[in-house]
């Protein structure tokens, strides 16, 4: 990890721009320093535990309505695992709603408290698309968790807790690692999904960071929803190669699932003469793993820790079984690279923290 560091240091020497008008306001050295330790904290390896330690007791025989904004995208494929794994052999049935890109509709919490659930997790649905539902719900109490459902993380309007890591930081390491890795010479698409306002703020915080690099171009922003990416990924790519040519080097997108698709046959033989360097702004999927190790596409992610975030949903729905307040615990911003990825889950493909997570959320729920 020394290597990684070092690295950054020398390549930020020559970037006069980034994160934030405090830091901007700073000498060039304390500008470095502090860019530096962002980049180098994030890659660093993530074995410590930084989350709860005490908690009630685990509560048995729970029902939970898990209501996915699209279940073939990794991240919420991968929390409803997590649910699944933390409450086997505790009696808690977990049922789930996929509305496969198209949870607009007001009524799906109202569906969920129809299958009279204990709890509800809203995993990428937009809390407030569910105003009526989540206030019959807190007047039936019954607890709603969000995952990605509001862009801040903790408590807030409607929701018990709201998991997430903070996606204005992950979108800056992604920018960020994109710029050093092109020495500033990047020619940029981002890729992104306005139906969702959590990929809204990863992306405005992306582009935020390119305007700030002096020589690197921002050549488009492709809004393109996740849930039509493989229809109309063909044309927009034609696209971009027939304007931008060379000049396009680098793709900075909200979520692996773009790269997923961007990895068809038809699409890559589009992008044969650009060679271009992909990085994501989340989640972490398998496949996203499988391409930064063999350099293909993909040279970084900034994953969230699925199933981890799976066992936190579980907990912070306990402590509502229980009348505890939510537990505050934001998981903090990895990125994943060829030079760490053979840690912290990676050899599993997947960002699974050598933190001993499990170990921590059993000791208190089974006092």
């Amino acid at each position: 990890m020394t290597a990684i560091k070092g690295k950054y240091l020398t390549v930020l020497l020559l970037v006069s721009c980034f994160i934030g008008e405090a830091m901007a306001q700073e000498n060039p050295m304390q500008f470095l320093s502090r860019a530096n330790a962002k980049v180098a904290k994030a890659a660093a390896l993530k074995s410590k535990w930084e989350g709860p330690v005490d908690g009630p007791k685990l509560q048995k025989n729970k029902k939970i309505v898990f209501i996915s904004s699209d279940m073939s995208d990794a991240g919420n494929a991968g929390v409803f695992a997590g649910i699944k794994e933390a409450t086997a052999g505790t009696g808690w049935e977990i049922l789930m709603i996929d509305c496969r890109g198209r949870c607009q509709s007001p009524n799906m919490v109202s569906q969920a408290l129809d299958m009279k659930a204990s709890g509800i997790v809203l995993a990428g649905v937009d809390a407030a698309t569910q105003v009526k539902g989540i206030a019959a719900a807190e007047k039936a109490k019954v607890p709603v968790v969000g995952w990605h459902a509001n862009v801040k993380p903790g408590a807030v309007e409607g929701l018990f807790t709201n998991i997430t890591t903070n996606p204005k930081e992950s979108a800056q390491i992604a920018a960020l690692y994109g710029v050093v890795e092109s020495n500033t010479k990047a020619g940029i698409v981002v890729f992104t999904d306005s139906s969702n306002p959590y990929m809204t703020a990863k992306s405005s915080a992306i582009i935020e960071i390119i305007k700030q690099c002096d020589s690197c171009r921002l050549l488009s922003v492709e809004e393109l929803p996740t849930f039509e990416a493989y229809k109309k990924m063909l044309p927009v790519v034609e696209a971009l190669v027939k304007k931008h040519g060379a000049k396009w080097t680098h793709v900075i997108a909200v979520n692996d699932m773009y790269f997923d698709v961007m990895e068809r046959p038809e699409i890559a033989a589009a992008l044969t003469n650009n060679k271009l360097q992909g990085l994501s702004a989340g989640d972490g999927s398998v496949s996203a793993y499988k391409r930064i190790r063999g350099n293909v596409m993909q040279i970084g992610t900034v994953p969230e820790p699925l199933f981890e975030h799976g066992w936190q949903v579980v907990d912070e729905l306990n402590r509502a079984f229980s009348g505890v307040a939510p537990s505050a615990y934001v998981t903090p911003v990895h990125l994943v690279t060829s030079q760490n990825i053979a840690y912290d889950g990676g050899p599993k493909n997947v960002f699974d923290p050598a933190n001993d997570f499990r170990g921590h959320y059993h000791s208190y729920w089974a006092k």
